[in-house]
């Protein structure tokens, strides 16, 4: 937990910019005991969530625990954002470079000599520190440079544990064969562990339990449940009192119900209505509106964007399912003539663009705006 020297780096406890230490990090007692275990028993482990329960934060404060910090090398690579193979070998060999820096020379130039097929593409500060500066289009043969990073952690002098973020992301790319070329490299890399971390569900279940793909039956399941609403009230309570201040039950508990639970919506809660709590001060249930209204009203210019910049009709859309917060039956005739659309096969083919851009997800046939703060501007604004 916090101390009065942690203070002078964060005023503020309920950090929601990552993952920062154990003393600003929530329970998952029983997750990270189970991951490392895993891991450091010869596992490769696929975390499965929704977006936003804390996967990244878990994989970093388990590799900060000493069974792992002293043992491995680590390395967490979002892949969220790529597009293409080359793109991914692009974010994988940036990220095991910028983590060995700090090693010394002898750690990153033994991973720069793997590297044979890029190796003239790296560049060098003024005091001869390496930095991954491609571009796409630099990397030529990244099925070759993939080869060579694989080589490395083979050949590495610690054992290495990989994380890769948002892992369904490699069933969109043009290269269909990235899927089984992975497992080849991963089968016979034993001085590497990995994590295959991912929040569309019904996409990384396809790809570990069918019998059909790949990586069926190579690694351990492990889904990521909500935090326990009396663990996050004890660790909101312990961080009010640290700092001279105090919160009601009911607030934490008004918030976790609001926000189905879901942990990045309820530390940004937190964390204003922190802020907005005086020294010696109580943070009440009647906090909250203004608190979360504040929240919104910074984003509100972005959300004004965003949804300008879609398609008329995904737009349309996006408003209908927000103005039911829990829609169902989104073709239905009764579903479309009571939110003004064009036709259900309109929105047949918009739900699938939304759903891909982020902005909507959907489980057991329940769709929802993804962005729990996006859906209340919505309902105040259309």
């Amino acid at each position: 937990m916090a101390t009065n020297r942690n203070r002078a780096i964060f005023d503020n406890p309920f950090v929601t910019t990552g993952y920062v230490g154990a003393a600003y990090f929530c329970d998952r007692e029983q997750e990270t005991e189970d991951i490392v275990r895993l891991l450091t028993n010869g596992n490769n482990v696929a975390l499965i969530s929704p977006r936003r329960y804390g996967k990244t934060d878990l994989l970093r404060h388990c590799f900060a625990q000493k069974e792992i910090a002293e043992r491995y090398y680590t390395f967490i690579v979002d892949i969220y954002s790529t597009k293409s193979v080359s793109e991914m070998v692009g974010k994988l060999g940036s990220v095991i470079l910028e983590t060995l820096k700090p090693h010394g020379k002898k750690i990153w130039g033994k991973f720069l000599k793997m590297l044979a097929s890029v190796r003239s593409e790296i560049s060098f500060d003024i005091n001869g520190l390496p930095s991954w500066t491609m571009s796409v289009g630099d990397i030529e043969a990244p099925d070759t440079t993939l080869g060579e990073i694989f080589a490395y952690l083979q050949n590495a002098d610690k054992p290495c544990i990989v994380a890769i973020d948002e892992f369904q992301q490699i069933t969109k790319y043009a290269d269909t064969n990235i899927e089984a070329a992975l497992r080849t490299y991963i089968q016979y890399c034993s001085n590497a562990k990995f994590v295959f971390s991912g929040s569309r569900q019904h996409l990384m279940g396809s790809m570990f339990l069918s019998p059909a793909r790949p990586f069926y039956q190579s690694v351990t399941i492990y889904g990521l449940n909500r935090l326990p609403l009396d663990k996050y009230t004890s660790f909101c309570q312990y961080h009010f009192q640290d700092y001279g201040k105090q919160v009601e039950n009911e607030v934490v508990e008004q918030l976790y119900n609001q926000f189905e639970g879901v942990t990045y919506y309820i530390q940004r809660a937190m964390n204003e209505l922190f802020f907005r709590t005086p020294i010696n001060g109580v943070c009440k249930t009647r906090d909250i509106d203004s608190a979360i209204q504040a929240i919104i009203d910074i984003s509100s210019p972005i959300y004004e964007d965003l949804l300008y910049q879609l398609p008329e009709k995904q737009s349309r859309v996006l408003v209908a399912i927000g103005k039911e917060q829990k829609a169902v039956n989104i073709t239905s005739g009764k579903f479309v003539k009571k939110h003004g659309l064009l036709s259900p096969n309109s929105v047949k083919a918009a739900v699938p663009a939304l759903i891909d851009k982020g902005l909507l997800t959907m489980d057991k046939g329940v769709y929802q705006v993804y962005d729990k703060f996006f859906n209340l501007w919505l309902e105040q604004h259309l």
